[in-house]
């Protein structure tokens, strides 16, 4: 649906999505393998806000990860709409400068604002919280006037529209074909209350959903671009963070993807305790999900239940994983260090677990505290927030901070050594790719697709397998990969490797930040070098 408001006025309404700094997570290095391919996931929350909008009202939509919003556009704005996360405050203010530069009126929403209205003073207009009430006075408030207010104008959201009343992303204002994956979102919340997440704090512990004909409805939408991404990653916070939609909404996509002809396969993000509930496993291998990014965080079970993630550690964790994968699905973890709890020894538990899990991707990153985090509150009550811009963090760590910065330097080197990375890549071939759904070709067979695929092949032999210095492990894992018929696998891990040992020695340069938050400067990136990969926060 759209707003209720009846605009009395046209009006321009331009909406930017600001650039992400690399991390792991992006894939970055990967997209020059891939045809067209600019940037990670389309921006979910954004573009919802661009449908909402009245029918009346003209919209143009520009993601900064695939390009800057040219001059242009401001000019044609009335009015500025941005969004985004803490991660991207920087790009956030710098969109609000340029479209001051050309006079224009700003109004920002996203989880950073929703958070922190207070880092946003410039901003003519912002929206707290989630589509709802707020949304339609910040409309009414444009309709009525686009000069900017006296003064900054606060919204906050009361009354939350119903995810089963959202409309429809505005895909159509974006082109699909040069994200690496597409997003989508079933469920909004998270019921745990892990100590550095802001989920709860944001958007609530119970679940809301969207009804499974609307989702449907939303992949027509999607596919209606012929020329769209294969894989579809859910947004949702937890996926099973309501277990028992998540079961009943898999036999409706199943059915979508029979009826299609299996056109997409999905990743998604949820809690290790996914591992406990096989029939939910059983639904998604048939719905044909290839990956779950995990919030692991830490093999350390003292440290689980420091952060009130002790449901991490309902099941042995290793125990978990090869559950997953024995249902096709290839974990992605999340790992953070700089943890009260961290000792000594921890750095060595830590390369054990990725050498044991065999986990290929995981995205490692120092300990941030985010605000309306339980974190967040106990280190300011203790003096322990710092914005020293010379820090890799905004935590004083109970380690010394060089010791610290010193470790992650040491555990990424030794996990993303191409012979270790393509060795966990190749324990993949066995233990999870064998696992998957084998759906028929025709839903994925068609001109784009082979395009598509053609292009990445050829990129990888010869930037991987003839220029790199990795080519013999690229080579030996391939090898093995195809003798077992994973093709796909040899496209899958030529990609991601490519990414992830460049990320790494770039890191290593000192080109990185070990915080994906953090704000010390480094080398600026462009927008299309910047995106993160399944990161805990929603697109936009």
């Amino acid at each position: 649906m759209r707003c209720s408001i009846a605009a009395s006025h046209a009006r321009r309404i331009l909406c930017v999505f600001p650039a992400y700094t690399p991390s792991f997570g992006t894939f970055a290095h990967a997209y020059p393998l891939m045809d067209g391919v600019r940037a990670f996931m389309p921006p979910q929350g954004l573009l919802v806000i661009a449908a909402y909008l009245p029918e009346r009202w003209q919209v143009r939509f520009v993601d900064e990860n695939i390009a800057p919003a040219p001059p242009a556009d401001f000019e044609w704005a009335d009015v500025v709409f941005v969004s985004g996360m803490h991660v991207q405050a920087p790009r956030i203010r710098d969109i609000h400068a340029r479209a001051k530069a050309h006079g224009k009126t700003t109004a920002l929403g996203g989880s950073s604002v929703s958070s922190a209205p207070e880092m946003y003073p410039e901003f003519d207009y912002v929206h707290i919280g989630e589509l709802g009430d707020a949304t339609d006075r910040l409309i009414a408030l444009i309709d009525a006037d686009t000069t900017p207010p006296r003064q900054q104008v606060r919204l906050e959201t009361a009354d939350r529209l119903a995810l089963s009343d959202f409309p429809l992303p505005a895909y159509h204002a974006i082109p699909l074909k040069r994200y690496l994956l597409g997003s989508l979102q079933f469920s909004s919340g998270c019921p745990y209350r892990c100590e550095f997440c802001d989920i709860p704090a944001l958007y609530g512990r119970q679940p809301r959903l969207k009804t499974p004909e609307q989702l449907l409805a939303e992949l027509d939408a999607f596919t209606a671009q012929r020329d769209h991404p294969p894989v579809i990653y859910f947004v949702d916070d937890n996926f099973i963070g309501n277990r028992k939609a998540a079961r009943d909404m898999l036999p409706h996509l199943i059915e979508w993807q029979k009826r299609r002809g299996y056109p997409l396969q999905f990743a998604c993000e949820a809690t290790l305790n996914l591992a406990k509930h096989t029939e939910i496993l059983r639904l998604m291998r048939e719905a044909a999900f290839l990956t779950v990014f995990v919030g692991i965080e830490t093999p350390e079970l003292d440290a689980l239940k420091h952060m009130d993630k002790g449901h991490n550690a309902v099941l042995p964790m290793l125990d978990a994983i090869r559950t997953l994968n024995s249902f096709g699905l290839e974990v992605t973890s999340g790992i953070i260090m700089g943890l009260d709890t961290d000792t000594d020894r921890s750095e060595a538990h830590l390369l054990d677990f990725i050498d044991q899990s065999q986990v290929p991707v995981l995205t490692m990153n120092l300990l941030q505290a985010l605000p309306k985090t339980p974190l967040w509150d106990r280190l300011e009550r203790a003096g322990r927030l710092t914005d020293d811009p010379a820090l890799e963090s905004n935590v004083r760590f109970l380690r010394p901070h060089d010791e610290v910065v010193a470790s992650w330097r040491r555990v990424i080197a030794h996990a993303y050594t191409p012979e270790r990375l393509f060795a966990r890549f190749r324990h993949q071939v066995d233990g999870t790719y064998a696992n998957r759904l084998r759906p028929p070709a025709k839903g994925r067979l068609n001109l784009v697709n082979l395009k598509r695929g053609l292009v990445l092949a050829a990129n990888i032999v010869w930037r991987i397998g003839i220029l790199s210095d990795y080519r013999r492990p690229f080579w030996r894992a391939t090898w093995y990969a195809l003798r077992k018929g994973e093709i796909e696998a040899v496209f899958g891990m030529g990609f991601v490797a490519h990414h992830l040992i460049r990320f790494t020695r770039e890191a290593l340069g000192g080109a990185h930040n070990a915080s994906f938050y953090a704000a010390k400067a480094r080398e600026s990136a462009s927008p299309r070098d910047a995106q993160p990969l399944l990161a805990r926060r929603k697109a936009g």
